[in-house]
């Protein structure tokens, strides 16, 4: 795994003014074809539906940042060779992180489809729970990120 350290809060909030960031969406699949989603607890996207996901740091290659947020969001080791590039998505949150007022977001997202089974607790603070939804379930849930519903529209 990558050693690549987090930045500093002052110094995230500054990338976050200033650029786009860049990060890896986890599309994970169950046998019955139910996509894993994760009630956020923070901003963007707080109080939605979204799929497990980061940004990666500066220096971490593509397959460390995969499993480091794979370890970090939902506890277990993934690996990148074992999913299927779905597409590069852009996010935009009139949000941040740090619910600074005015400050929006913008991530480039490299989404990733992956097979698993089994039950899935939230391995860190970002999700007050997870789920299981089938596709036509999440298209018609509110709750349910627009952003997630994009890697689901033809």
């Amino acid at each position: 795994m990558s050693e690549a350290a987090r930045l500093p809060h002052a110094d995230w909030l500054q990338v976050v003014r200033n650029a786009p960031l860049v990060s890896i969406d986890l599309i994970l699949l169950d046998p019955q074809g139910r996509v894993l989603l994760g009630l956020r607890e923070n901003q963007p996207a707080r109080g939605c539906w979204f799929v497990p996901g980061g940004a990666i740091r500066k220096s971490e290659t593509l397959d460390s940042a995969f499993e480091r947020i794979a370890q970090v969001e939902l506890g277990q080791a993934l690996q990148r060779r074992d999913s299927e590039l779905l597409g590069v998505y852009e996010h935009h949150y009139p949000t941040n992180f740090a619910d600074e007022p005015g400050l929006a977001t913008h991530y480039v997202v490299l989404a990733h489809r992956l097979p698993l089974q089994g039950e899935w607790q939230p391995a860190d603070q970002q999700h007050r729970e997870l789920r299981w939804f089938t596709v036509a379930d999440l298209l018609a849930e509110p709750a349910v990120h627009d952003n997630v519903k994009a890697y689901f529209r033809p």
